[in-house]
């Protein structure tokens, strides 16, 4: 009986060690894997549940519109958090700049500048740089003078919200500049098919050329190197998905009136959008400054034992204040995108945004207790939190419904990190 009972164990544990063996040769985060099992959950639940009209082309299309913000602004916070600070301005702060940007254009500028093709870059350029300049405004406070974040942030969220209103005295600034409306996505402003495969394909080039040089720059140091079919694995998975992204977003066509406005045949393709796009490439950034930089291991060595990194000869007061440059130039960024979608400036363009932000990293993976986030799945964060909101929306929940979901999403979130933390010590 004895030998009989060790059978079936030795059988059983055999599976768990090919599939443990598997997942450290595939090196992946498991934090992210996990957000995309919870996010393919998700959708499949929302289309069941609204009669197969989340997963369309449609609204697929319309959640990555939508999910661009928040994500953009997003890969800042998590810089913010993992250096063990919090910005809870960043909603004011689009509203803020976003509402500057629409005064310039129908405002502010001189009329010789409005309505030239260059307009929408001098509006981009001065709203970037009062997000930075109010980034390094905060920054200095929290670094320099010792103020904590939380105060200092939440004394911005409401001195912009205020600024903003004051500004316009309450009022909807518009229209704004056509070129700067492009910036919003819609189906003029986004790629169209033959430019989003042709994005589609160098991404994919992007991934087989990071395989390599990552494959090249291990073995060079003498780090551990991934097994070749591990490498193929993750590369023919990730192709897959960039080529089925593209696939999706060349599936949604203009709709027929707005097409024959503008002179396009039926059945046209609107492709990738271009909020979609730059949030795409403030991620490659953002990921490169974290990971490949100076300036983002100093952010993590901080974050993970801010004494240790100041005995060892790191700015902590420079980098940190940094830190909340890049949030608010990101801020502005988004805000610049929002405005451009609704073709408007409006003193609500921002709110509840720092609550999506703060939760869409802390759902990615990032860690309040500072030192741990990646950018990818602050990303990921945001496609969750923007799926549940438009998933609520298509089964018609009222919206106090939709905060209580994503409050009880975010402190899930915080208690399952607190709980691996536990459990890692």
């Amino acid at each position: 009986m004895a030998e009989a009972s060790v059978v079936p164990e030795t059988v059983a544990a055999e599976p768990r060690r090919s599939a443990r063996t598997l997942y450290r040769a595939l090196e992946v985060d498991g934090r992210l894997l996990g957000l995309i099992g919870a996010l393919a959950i998700i959708w499949i639940g929302f289309n069941i549940l609204s009669g197969g009209l989340f997963l369309t082309p449609r609204n697929l299309w319309n959640l990555s519109v939508q999910s661009a913000s928040v994500g953009i602004m997003a890969t800042g916070m998590v810089l913010i958090i993992v250096s063990r600070n919090i910005d809870l301005s960043v909603g004011s702060v689009l509203t803020f700049t976003g509402m500057t940007m629409a005064m310039l254009q129908t405002q502010w500028l001189p009329s010789s500048l409005l309505g030239q093709p260059y307009t929408w870059i001098i509006v981009l350029a001065l709203g970037l740089a009062l997000g930075a300049l109010i980034g390094t405004l905060q920054g200095f406070i929290i670094a320099y003078l010792g103020v904590p974040s939380f105060i200092v942030t939440l004394g911005g969220l409401l001195i912009w919200a205020g600024l903003a209103f004051e500004e316009a005295s309450g009022q909807t600034i518009s229209p704004l500049d056509p070129n700067f409306q492009l910036l919003g996505g819609g189906p003029t402003g986004s790629l169209g098919e033959t430019l989003s495969w042709a994005v589609g394909i160098l991404a994919c080039i992007g991934i087989a050329y990071s395989l390599y040089a990552s494959r090249r720059r291990r073995r060079k140091y003498g780090f551990p190197i991934r097994p070749r079919w591990a490498e193929i694995t993750i590369g023919v998975v990730s192709v897959a998905a960039v080529l089925g992204a593209v696939w999706v977003a060349n599936s949604y066509d203009w709709p027929a009136a707005l097409a024959q406005q503008f002179g396009k045949g039926p059945n046209t393709p609107v492709g990738i959008a271009n909020p979609v796009l730059i949030a795409i490439g403030v991620a490659i950034v953002m990921t490169i400054v974290a990971t490949r930089r100076r300036f983002g291991r100093y952010v993590f060595a901080i974050g993970g034992n801010p004494e240790a990194a100041e005995l060892g000869g790191i700015n902590t007061r420079r980098t940190i204040m940094f830190t909340f440059v890049i949030m608010s130039t990101l801020a502005a960024v988004s805000a610049a995108i929002l405005s451009a979608r609704l073709n408007a400036g409006v003193t609500g363009l921002g709110a509840q945004a720092e609550l999506y932000v703060i939760a869409a990293a802390v759902i990615g993976g990032t860690s309040f207790a500072g030192g741990i986030g990646t950018i990818p799945g602050a990303i990921l964060g945001a496609v969750v939190m923007q799926s549940l909101q438009s998933g609520m929306v298509l089964l018609r929940v009222d919206s106090p419904i939709q905060d209580i979901v994503v409050g009880i999403v975010l402190v899930a979130a915080v208690g399952t990190d607190a709980a691996l933390r536990r459990r890692a010590r």
